[in-house]
This record gives C-alpha cells, structure tokens and sequence, in this order.
C-alpha cells in the first residue's frame, strides 16, 4: 500500500503554489499535485472519490505536458 503525504509533503506543495511566478511553467505544480492525490487515492482503496479526482489531475497533468506546456 502508498503511503499517504505527510502534512511537511502537502505544506511543501502549498509552499511551492505560493512562490509560484504569475505566468510561470504550471507543469511542475500540476504534476505534483498529482502525485501527492495519487499517493492519497492509492493509501485509499476504498474511496472512490480520491480515485476520480487523482485520475482527473494525473490527466490534467499529462495533458499539460503534452502540449509542451
């Protein structure tokens, strides 16, 4: 089983938002937010609500990176 994000993990994501430049490349951010839902939704079987919104920022995100950013 994944292991959840820790509280240190998601306050160093919302850190990461934060000192975003406007403008600025948001493949990086969109692809650890879906790693950390990833990590939330796996340590979650049985929440299917987690599974969805992981499914649908893991798209967002490779989305993103396919079209170059």
């Amino acid at each position: 089983m994944s292991r959840k994000p820790t509280l240190a993990e998601i306050g160093a994501f919302l850190a990461h938002v934060r000192a975003a430049s406007p403008g600025a490349d948001p493949g990086p951010l969109l692809s650890e937010k879906a790693d950390l839902l990833e990590r939330i939704a796996n340590a979650n079987p049985g929440d299917q609500d987690a599974a969805d919104v992981a499914r649908e920022a893991r798209a967002a995100a490779d989305r993103h990176n396919r079209n170059g950013g």
